[in-house]
């Protein structure tokens, strides 16, 4: 299965589950199994750069446990089909989300103008603290 550009996952890895869940359906969610559980360990998904690999396991956060297996549920339709779909758009957008790369963080110095007005009130700051002082004696 495709998860992405260049990432895919073999469907026989993905393990599907359908329990009972609290989304939309009133009384009947009590007697359907339509919440959607994906079990899917994250060492089969070829495709992604061991970079990828550790920012995938930041953003799964609780999602991914100890072990090394991501779980995503979702309950949010009354249909099992529709739900099944949800997670694994989920994923996709997980695994997309993983491969981009965030940009560099370039040190950044004041201008000189900023650097003399932030001198300047300070001075001033300091001058009516000053006038105040002497002002009490």
């Amino acid at each position: 299965m495709r998860l992405a550009p260049g990432v895919h996952v073999p469907v026989d890895r993905l393990t599907f589950s359908q329990v009972r869940g609290g989304g939309p359906g009133g009384q009947n969610v009590n007697n359907t199994s339509s919440k959607v559980e994906l079990r899917l360990e994250t060492a089969a998904i070829e495709g992604l750069s061991w970079k990828a690999q550790e920012r995938l396991a930041d953003l799964a956060g609780s999602r991914l446990t100890a072990d090394g297996w991501l779980i995503i549920t979702c309950d949010e339709t009354r249909s099992a089909r529709t739900n099944k779909d949800l997670v694994i758009e989920r994923l996709c957008e997980l695994v997309l989300e993983a491969q981009a790369v965030p940009r560099t963080r370039r040190k950044s110095r004041p201008s000189y103008g900023s650097v003399l007005r932030r001198l300047d009130d300070k001075s001033r700051q300091g001058d009516r603290k000053r006038l105040r002082r002497d002002g009490d004696s």
